[in-house]
């Protein structure tokens, strides 16, 4: 496991200098990704694939969707753009700043509640499961209400009938990346991220994950944005399509969906 993860950390090292460190086509311009902060290490692993098949450098920027998204529209020179949710690729989309006919349905996800690994914590998910009395005077560390994680997350809760409940006792998070830190870290006995977050993360573990329809389909469109350039960028997209790269999206808990 650690000798898999210091892997992970230098193909990510390797991505975010893709060019300059390996000497390939160092004039030629980095397809730019921006994408949501919970794909970061499927996407690494994803994205060297295709720097190694062709040649081709490749950056990413994370963070949540919502932020990147806002970045996108002030300006931010992204080639390509994948979020957790559609709802921040239409906002794109209404102001002409994807390509409409790049977009595309990507991945899929599952949505987690998670404690510390060392944690007791023993909680089905279910309508009316005592998820404040879980908490034990502590906080539910969960993605802002603008970001995707964030919404599913109280959208499950609010189906459940717990969202009363804990609405008052949140630790508010950046992006679930973060919110999956202040769990990791301690600072919060429980927290709402996806599984595939969990995974990677050796300080968590999964208490149950929330029914599929307890809220919205979790989808991850991708598509170039308006303003690139890059003759690379529409390529970029299409190889997370392909065989290789969906085994990369699989290995890491995701669902690759169709075209």
């Amino acid at each position: 496991m650690t000798r898999g993860l210091a892997r992970r950390d230098v193909l990510a090292g390797l991505m975010a200098t893709a060019a300059p460190t390996l000497g390939w086509a160092q004039s030629e311009p980095s397809v730019t990704v921006f994408a949501a902060a919970s794909l970061k290490d499927a996407l690494n692993q994803a994205g060297w694939i295709y720097v190694a098949k062709n040649l081709h450098p490749v950056r990413f920027s994370y963070g949540a969707s919502s932020a990147l998204a806002r970045q996108i529209e002030q300006g931010a020179p992204a080639d390509v753009f994948i979020s957790a949710d559609a709802d921040w690729m239409d906002y794109l989309a209404k102001k002409h700043l994807i390509v409409d006919a790049s977009r595309r349905n990507l991945l899929s996800n599952h949505l987690a509640l998670i404690a510390p690994v060392k944690s007791k914590i023993s909680l089905p998910i279910g309508r009316g499961m005592p998820l404040a009395k879980a908490l034990g005077g502590g906080r539910l560390a969960v993605a802002g209400p603008d970001v995707p994680a964030g919404r599913y997350g109280q959208a499950a809760l609010t189906k459940l009938g717990v969202w009363d409940q804990v609405k008052d006792h949140l630790a508010p998070a950046e992006n679930v990346r973060a919110a999956l830190a202040f769990v990791a870290r301690g600072e919060a006995p429980l927290g709402i991220v996806y599984d595939t977050d969990a995974k990677v993360e050796p300080g968590v573990r999964i208490v149950g994950l929330f029914p599929e329809n307890s809220h919205p389909p979790i989808v991850y469109p991708g598509a170039v944005t308006a303003s690139s350039s890059n003759p690379n960028a529409a390529a970029f997209l299409d190889s997370l399509k392909t065989p290789l790269e969906a085994a990369v999206f699989k290995k890491f808990g995701f669902r690759v969906l169709g075209k």
